[in-house]
């Protein structure tokens, strides 16, 4: 699977919502693959992991932003 390279918040605000919610997918598959690996004792980037639950947060609070300014508008 291709990593999202989400590093900044302005390159995650700069998606539509539909966009976002197929990141935030894309990520949770990740997430899953590399709790798996961990599992199975495969997993050579420890890092990885850290960095991908980080990226789920910023894109779920960013994906709430959107929402919420949507829904004032």
């Amino acid at each position: 699977m291709a990593k999202t390279a989400l590093s900044k918040p302005s390159d995650v605000r700069a998606k539509t919502p539909d966009e976002l919610g197929s990141v935030l997918l894309d990520l949770r598959k990740e997430q899953f693959n590399l709790r798996f690996q961990r599992a199975t004792g495969q997993n050579e980037g420890q890092g990885r992991v850290k960095q991908v639950r980080r990226e789920i947060a910023r894109v779920k609070t960013i994906l709430a932003e959107k929402t919420i300014s949507a829904a004032k508008s």
